[in-house]
């Protein structure tokens, strides 16, 4: 009974966050574009063509905006469900994939007690609730991943923590610098030739990634975020800009552990996420929002064990304030509010939303915008977004007025093509081009 606890958990977690992105999705709460980004790119590795991705451009191969070709491997799970909740659900339980090695190292290397303090602080933290909230993202992947690798670096299992690091170079550009600190982390933990090599290594694929192969599937040959370190501000500037909210995030998050994890070598491998956030020009990076800090969670927590098992007297200051901090982020956060009867209230437009889309033809071109963009990717495949249809001439433009605000019609006339209206309901407005 007891070997199977830690799987039990993990369906709780799973659960959990499946309801708040679920529930989110039936309220048609606008987070971003980003889930009509991924569904449009998995569908296409579903049917083993390139991940074209309307929304972001006519041809546009998503290879070429961050190399994540680990999403292909949910392509069997949309064959079985084609929908955009598909991948929501995959992120969650992505997520509780990852508290099953935490929770089992937890209770392995601390007791029972402690091991299952830890193990509920893990999987309640806020770096998942903010992930779920904001739909499906690649970095999800990385969550089980680093926490395999973790788990095996506490336990001297060199060999499988390098072989864990190195399947996060199909993850996101990114990831090559966070390989380079796995590399840090082994040298400290006395590993120097391994540690150097693995470090090396990151690093070259960083710059392989960027420079050769993101290029060579971006349609300008380049790599689009280059500029969102340090912007037209600079480097030291940007990293100064709003410092009080980076400490603040730099100590929730180290905080959720008791800063224990300071006291564990794995604690370096979340370095390359925080200064690239720190140093990046977008304010959404910054924060403890949204997804970005979904990858420093098994990071912090398996280096929280690891610092325990060393400095056992820290146990107990590191959990109560671990704990206080933990619960004070989750106070008013997406797990608490499924307490909230309105959590669970369907949107009075959903079945306005759901017309619209029905009278939309499947194989027809359209254009929308982000309030009905992630709803017509699963049924429709040329889905293009109003900001980067450019020169493509739609069949139907679907708009969401409280969104854009505009007249479908009106703004038909700007591909110089004529419009009439076919749909108008609760807001949403849906117009066919004639002739």
């Amino acid at each position: 009974m007891k070997r199977w606890m830690p799987w039990g958990w993990a369906a709780i977690v799973g659960l959990l966050y499946s309801l708040i992105t679920l529930l989110s999705w039936r309220r048609l709460t606008v987070n971003s574009w980003d889930n009509a980004i991924f569904e449009q790119a998995v569908k296409a590795y579903s049917r083993f063509e390139a991940p074209i991705v309307p929304v972001k451009g006519p041809g546009y191969n998503i290879l070429g905006d961050h190399w994540s070709p680990i999403d292909a491997l949910l392509a069997p799970l949309y064959w079985l469900f084609p929908y955009g909740q598909t991948l929501l659900v995959a992120q969650a339980l992505l997520i509780a994939i990852s508290v099953v090695p935490v929770t089992k190292l937890a209770v392995d290397r601390l007791g029972d007690r402690l091991g299952w303090t830890i193990a509920i602080m893990y999987g309640l933290a806020f770096g998942f609730g903010g992930a779920v909230v904001v739909d499906f993202h690649e970095v999800a992947f990385a969550v089980p991943i680093l926490a395999m690798a973790g788990v095996a670096f506490v336990e001297r299992r060199y060999n499988a923590a390098i072989a864990w690091s190195l399947a996060l170079l199909l993850v996101k550009e990114d990831m090559g610098v966070t390989v380079a600190a796995v590399g840090v982390a082994l040298f400290l933990a006395g590993e120097r030739r391994r540690g150097l090599i693995v470090a090396v290594t990151g690093v070259v694929a960083l710059v392989l990634v960027v420079w050769v192969l993101i290029p060579a599937f971006n349609t300008g040959g380049g790599y689009d975020y280059t500029g969102n370190l340090g912007g037209d501000a600079g480097v030291i500037e940007t990293l100064l800009t709003e410092a009080d909210r980076k400490i603040l995030t730099l100590v929730l998050t180290l905080g959720i552990t008791g800063f224990a994890a300071l006291w564990s070598p794995w604690a370096v491998v979340a370095a390359p996420t925080f200064l690239w956030r720190f140093l990046g020009s977008v304010d959404y990076y910054w924060g403890t929002e949204w997804h970005y800090s979904v990858v420093i969670m098994p990071i912090v927590f398996v280096a929280m064990i690891d610092a325990l098992e060393r400095r056992p007297r820290l146990e107990f200051p590191a959990v109560v304030l671990g704990a206080a901090i933990g619960g004070y982020m989750l106070a008013g956060g997406p797990v608490v509010k499924l307490l909230e009867p309105e959590t669970w209230d369907e949107s009075p437009r959903r079945a306005a939303m759901q017309e619209a889309i029905a009278t939309v033809p499947e194989d027809a071109v359209v254009e929308t915008d982000i309030g009905v963009l992630k709803y017509l990717t699963g049924s429709h495949d040329d889905v293009y977004w109003i900001g980067t249809i450019g020169d493509v001439v739609p069949d139907y433009i679907v708009f969401d007025r409280g969104v854009t605000g505009q007249d479908p019609v009106e703004h038909g006339a700007e591909h110089g093509a004529d419009y009439e209206v076919v749909f108008d309901r609760d807001g949403y407005v849906v117009a066919r081009k004639v002739g």
